[in-house]
């Protein structure tokens, strides 16, 4: 009987004076993202997906091996769990490479699983080997201490704001490291984070939380075009959209890509025809028209069908969208926020097909393929 691909988790209970009440069901393969305001308990969920808290009345499963039930709690050294916190906690007076090696030994059994070499390459480790791990940056840092990590063997990585101890720059290092890493590997991998801006470009599926309860959990595009959860409130409200790359025009350096309902056009050449990538749309940055535009430099002019119009506060409200006009909204889902006064002056309704102008939006993987 094949088992179960995976991950079932419920935690419930008190620790250190904070009530946990979580449930969710995840892949077994892809990112989550653990993410709400801080104190809701990401990282106490985190630490009872490695068995580093025990909560009696919960229950997880990975993959159909049940790690914890009613009867039984499989400790923190048994479980093959790969944990990278915020501060990289590398041996200083050891070099990069045994560092990594460190990790291998760990593994036992499972040390085939992933490669040292495999690992070197995707998180381009391989001039600094022999570094020691006292003179590396902070960027550099967590890139081997998620090697080591994944040398371990994991059924299931987890990381806890693996971003949060760095700077700007150090940031934007990493993150295409972590791009090309999450779409090579075939294991479950959860971060904490409270950074939407990390959660879009890293994440496909989420798990909001807030006062250490699960709000809502399901793949990230949907979560972001949800206007009834807290995100949707935010200034920075954004929806993301996966496309495929159509074609690339020479002459006016744009790229084609085809989305659910229609197609997008972005500046730059973004890579060969039929490979994936994923599209920000900034709630602020959408203008609705009931018209097809005549003259406009807007390039993205798409077609699309109101689902809902929902209140955000006296002034604005936030209009969920989908792509096309003749598809029963099953095209991409974004939302446009614009004022209560341009919502009554056009008399837009649930149901109505108009047209929306992007005006700008961001490429959130370039490196992926």
């Amino acid at each position: 009987m094949t088992k179960p691909d995976g991950i079932v988790a419920r935690f419930s209970g008190s620790l250190d004076a904070f009530d946990l009440s979580a449930e969710f069901t995840l892949p077994g393969k892809g990112v989550t993202a653990l993410f709400g305001k801080s104190g809701c308990g990401k990282t106490t969920v985190l630490r009872c997906l490695a068995g580093l808290s025990h909560m009696e009345d919960s229950f997880l499963s990975v993959k159909g091996d049940v790690w914890q039930d009613g009867q039984d709690f499989i400790p923190t050294h048994k479980r093959p769990v790969g944990f990278v916190f915020q501060e990289a906690s590398l041996f200083a007076h050891l070099t990069v490479k045994d560092n990594l090696i460190f990790g291998q030994k760990r593994a036992g059994d499972r040390g085939q699983l992933v490669h040292l070499d495999d690992i070197v390459s995707l998180l381009g480790l391989g001039d600094f080997l022999s570094r020691s791990a006292h003179n590396l940056s902070g960027g550099e840092r967590q890139r081997v201490a998620i090697g080591r990590a994944l040398l371990s063997g994991p059924e299931l990585l987890l990381m806890d704001e693996p971003l949060a101890a760095l700077d700007r720059f150090s940031k934007d290092e990493i993150i295409p490291y972590l791009e090309r890493l999450f779409q090579s590997m075939d294991i479950p991998m959860i971060f904490v984070s409270h950074d939407m801006d990390e959660v879009e470009q890293l994440a496909d599926y989420m798990v909001l939380m807030e006062e250490g309860a699960v709000l809502s959990c399901g793949p990230l595009k949907e979560l972001l075009a949800d206007p009834k959860l807290f995100i949707a409130r935010s200034p920075k409200t954004a929806s993301v959209i996966d496309g495929r790359i159509k074609s690339f025009d020479v002459a006016d350096q744009l790229t084609e890509l085809e989305i659910e309902g229609g197609s997008f056009l972005v500046p730059g050449e973004l890579g060969d025809p039929g490979s994936h990538r994923r599209v920000r749309i900034a709630a602020n940055d959408v203008s609705l028209a009931s018209d097809l535009p005549s003259k406009t430099t807007i390039l993205n002019v798409l077609p699309v069908h109101i689902l809902g119009i929902h209140e955000l506060d006296q002034s604005r409200v936030n209009i969920l969208l989908s792509v096309g006009h003749n598809n029963n909204g099953s095209g991409a889902r974004f939302l446009a926020r614009i004022t209560r006064r341009s919502l009554n002056a056009f008399s837009f309704a649930t149901g109505q097909n108009i047209y929306a102008q992007v005006k700008s939006a961001s490429m959130l993987d370039p490196h992926k393929r």
